[in-house]
């Protein structure tokens, strides 16, 4: 059994997430005006956004970088969790009424509702909705996820109401999980679970991995899909960092010790500890406002 002082916290939580972009008002419109997200701040080459105040995403402008190459490791998609499926349906509709040829899935897993899209420059975005963890099934520490035929165009006329279309930034949301490719899944687990301090939810075979705090379907997965094999990252556009809230700085400290106990180069500026896993895609912890 794990020592919990060997585990993130149970109310661990994804923070922001961080995009290196290549044309800055393109990616701004995308995330503002298809999936419904709003500026908080813009200066200089960065904008945030997020939704009720709360920071979601950050874009860092970044013309100079190139795009990654197709099977190196990186980001999947960031997940972004609605609390009503009201609001999902609202940002569906958004997003597939303004990208329509962005849209990749969609699917019921059980657990979730979620539909899948590309952005313009190529980076994955999930949009879902949880059930109550009530509805979850777990057998053998596991928790049963599936990738049902979810029917968008049911889900909308479902769930589309005329408030949200009417208010489409009404309601909650935040980062529910993010999903990274990487090279190879033993080595993933090796730095998320047994150093990073999560735990794991599912396994696909060799290929995928899921994992969380608190019980939590999933907080971060990693797969090999598209990157089996790949190596540590260069500087491209794309993913740069993900940003993980622990409930305080006793909890950061706490994890950039377990880190440094399993020999990894950490970075603390006194508030947040930074870390690269395997591939290079940079892991930052910070505790949460008080």
């Amino acid at each position: 059994m794990t020592n919990a002082a060997d585990l993130l916290a149970p109310d661990t939580a994804m923070g922001a997430v961080t995009l290196r972009v290549g044309d800055l008002d393109r990616m701004i419109g995308y995330y503002r005006d298809a999936v419904t997200l709003d500026v908080i701040s813009q200066q200089g080459g960065y904008a945030l956004l997020g939704r009720g105040g709360r920071p979601l995403l950050v874009l860092q402008h970044a013309p100079e970088l190139r795009s990654a190459e197709p099977r190196s490791a990186g980001l999947f998609h960031t997940a972004i969790v609605f609390d009503t499926e009201a609001a999902l349906a609202a940002a569906v509709y958004s997003v597939a009424s303004r990208h329509p040829h962005g849209f990749t899935g969609s699917s019921d897993h059980l657990v979730s509702k979620a539909f899948y899209f590309t952005d313009p420059e190529g980076n994955g975005v999930e949009l879902y909705w949880d059930r109550d963890r009530t509805e979850w099934s777990w057998a053998h520490g596991q928790v049963e996820m599936s990738t049902l035929f979810l029917d968008p165009n049911r889900y909308l006329q479902e769930h589309l109401t005329p408030e949200a279309l009417e208010s489409p930034r009404a309601g909650g949301a935040s980062i529910g999980h993010v999903h990274l490719s990487v090279g190879d899944v033993p080595q993933a687990r090796d730095f998320y679970v047994d150093k990073l301090g999560f735990e794991v939810t599912a396994t696909y075979g060799p290929q995928a991995l899921f994992v969380s705090a608190g019980g939590y379907h999933h907080h971060m997965a990693m797969n090999t899909w598209n990157s089996a094999g790949a190596g540590r990252r260069g500087l491209a556009l794309g993913l740069g960092q993900v940003e993980i809230v622990l409930p305080d700085a006793d909890e950061v400290a706490a994890a950039d010790a377990r880190l440094r106990h399993h020999g990894l180069q950490t970075a603390d500026d006194g508030l947040t500890v930074t870390v690269n896993d395997p591939w290079d895609n940079t892991i930052v912890l910070r505790p949460a406002a008080s």
